[in-house]
């Protein structure tokens, strides 16, 4: 059984080695400098790395805004008295 795994492996590499290379990689892959494809690839990345930083940047501004809370309740606490009892 793991012999047939085994050439069923090398089978499969050596059809993936062997197969055409034209259909390896496209220009944005090859990095053909003035290709469109390419610009508009690298634009791309870059407005979806700033989403990915914004939407970060709004999880930190989160966690300061409720550190920000907890202190201040912190700082009131002694003000204000829980009432005893309930609705009679």
């Amino acid at each position: 059984m793991k012999a047939r795994r085994a050439w069923a492996a090398a089978a499969a590499a050596a059809l993936l080695a062997l197969g055409p290379r034209a259909a390896a990689a496209c220009a944005v892959c090859y990095g053909a400098a003035g290709s469109p494809m390419v610009d508009g690839m690298n634009n791309a990345i870059l407005v979806l790395l700033g989403i990915v930083a914004l939407v970060q940047g709004g999880l930190v501004a989160l966690f300061f805004a409720i550190r920000q809370r907890s202190r201040d309740l912190e700082r009131r606490r002694g003000e204000f008295e829980v009432l005893q009892g309930g609705v009679r």
